[in-house]
């Protein structure tokens, strides 16, 4: 497995979290599987829209954008691209950069917490982490766990 097909599943993972809370924002969903959380509280303040649509919608767009650039970067063309690893780090940073934002909304404005957030934004440092890890790569195509040492 790649770095990039790491990057594609955790993406795709992160991609339902923000389905599932997309879902229940748009009301297709009754309530949230939340535990001793609370989810709906978060969800249901107005910090759960920004520029006129739900947090959750854009969750769903980053995490569907990462997935594809991360896919795009294991087919033969863009293997070794850098340009598509910068494309990752800045795109990743910045999903960090928000999650940290809206961490900060639900510790000290909204005074609640969302486990299906807080999942979100740990995935959103994952991902960070993998892009940081594939960008010092220089973009070339390692396995993961293979022992045997790259051409020089």
């Amino acid at each position: 497995m790649t770095r990039r097909m790491l990057t594609a599943l955790v993406a795709l993972f992160g991609l339902f979290v923000a389905l599932y809370l997309a879902l229940y924002k748009a009301g297709v969903i009754g309530t949230l599987a939340c535990g001793a959380g609370s989810c709906e509280t978060v969800q249901q303040s107005r910090w759960a829209t920004f520029l006129g649509l739900p947090v959750a919608a854009w969750g769903v767009g980053y995490y569907a954008l990462v997935f594809a650039l991360a896919v795009a970067g294991v087919q033969d063309r863009w293997a070794e691209s850098r340009g598509l690893s910068l494309g990752l780090l800045v795109l990743t940073g910045w999903g960090v950069l928000f999650s940290a934002w809206l961490t900060y909304l639900e510790l000290f404005v909204i005074n609640a917490i969302c486990r299906w957030c807080v999942v979100s934004a740990v995935i959103a440092l994952v991902l960070f982490v993998l892009a940081i890890w594939d960008f010092k790569a220089g973009g070339r195509v390692e396995v993961i766990g293979d022992t045997t040492p790259p051409n020089t």
